[in-house]
């Protein structure tokens, strides 16, 4: 499908019809990547999607763990080795 680029403040950008949107479920306020690949000299636009966590396992459960692991890296590590 053809768009045009048009302006958006001191940026620029391009407009997505509604059908793809809504297939895609995304809507205004979506996050959204934009990444070059500048071999094939394209912008890929993908949607940001949250990562599901399996039952009984939450956000907050998995916060606690990262701080956790950032807390003891080095003891981690150095259990790893053994």
């Amino acid at each position: 499908m053809h768009r045009k680029i048009c302006s958006i403040g001191n940026s620029r950008g391009v407009s997505i019809p509604v059908d793809v949107l809504e297939k895609l479920d995304l809507s205004v306020g979506s996050d959204v990547d934009v990444k070059l690949d500048e071999d094939k000299s394209r912008i890929i636009v993908e949607p940001v999607r949250k990562k599901k966590y399996p039952k009984g396992v939450d956000r907050e459960f998995v916060s606690q763990v990262n701080e956790f692991i950032k807390k003891y890296e080095p003891a981690l590590k150095e259990l790893a080795k053994k």
